[in-house]
This record gives C-alpha cells, sequence and structure tokens, in this order.
C-alpha cells in the first residue's frame, strides 16, 4: 500500500475521459458518493446496455467551453442532498486525477448549477488512497493564473 495523498477541502482535478484538463472540486467527506454539475442528460440504449450523454460546464460562474460525455449507466441511485431533498440520479464510473493521482471512480450526474462547485469528491473516491487536511486548500497544486481567472466567470 502506498502512503495517501494529501488533499485540501477543495481541489483542482481533471476529468481525462472527457478531455477536461481543470476543474475546481470540493472535497466533501460528508457525501459518500461524487457528484458533478451534468445537464442536456439523454438516456440511450448502446448494443444492449443503458447509456447516458450529457454535458458539462468546467468553470464555476460560466457555461463557457461545454463538454459532452457519453458513459454507460452503472445505476441509478437515489441520492439525498444536503437540505434533505431525495433525487433520483444516474451514475457513471469517471476517471479523476486528484493530486496527481487517477482513480476511476462513480459519479452522480446533477444539476449543481446553483451550488459554488461544479463538482463533489466523496468518501467512495477518498477512500482510495487520500487523506484530506481541512486546514489546506489546493495542496495537490493548481494551474496557472490564467486558467484559474477563467474560473472566476470572467
Amino acid at each position: 500500500m502506498t502512503d495517501p495523498v494529501v488533499v485540501g477541502w477543495r481541489e483542482w482535478v481533471a476529468l481525462p475521459q472527457a478531455g477536461v484538463e481543470w476543474v475546481k472540486a470540493k472535497i466533501d467527506t460528508g457525501a459518500r458518493s461524487s457528484a458533478i454539475h451534468a445537464f442536456d442528460l439523454e438516456a440511450f440504449d448502446r448494443d444492449g446496455a443503458e447509456w447516458v450523454r450529457f454535458s458539462l460546464h468546467p468553470w464555476q460562474k460560466s457555461d463557457e467551453d461545454h463538454v459532452e460525455v457519453s458513459l454507460p449507466v452503472l445505476d441509478r441511485r437515489e441520492v439525498r442532498s444536503s437540505n434533505g431533498q431525495v433525487e433520483q440520479r444516474y451514475a457513471v464510473a469517471l476517471d479523476v486525477t486528484l493530486a496527481g493521482r487517477t482513480i476511476t471512480t462513480v459519479m452522480t450526474l446533477s444539476n449543481r448549477d446553483e451550488m459554488g462547485f461544479r463538482m463533489l469528491i466523496g468518501r467512495e473516491a477518498l477512500e482510495r488512497g487520500f487523506l484530506v487536511d481541512s486546514a489546506r486548500s489546493y495542496a495537490g497544486g493548481k494551474p496557472r493564473r490564467a486558467v484559474r481567472r477563467r474560473n472566476w466567470g470572467r
């Protein structure tokens, strides 16, 4: 077993399958599963299996640079949000690079347009070799200033 990778309460991550180099994520030890902002969801059949096509916006407070992704559906989950509402969500397997380590994790698809972070990394992903230091931010590094500026919605 390798030493755990230390991450802060928020981190910049990459989504290699989607070709997204940078998206800001909240590290949420209170959430079991991970979630990503997804819109224009469309379920379809491919070779007898259920797939979902969706779009995502990698930048907070911005609808620029939307990315379309198609992945097989692992299942549908009932997820209880922090405000107590239960929502049925698609769950997909998505590669995430966090602090230099790439893992495949289950990600639920949700409309997070009104949330502060377009992505949450939950305990199911974190238990695969990550240690959260809640006093730190961006322990895994951050992109150059020009990339971060795009995330400010300007």
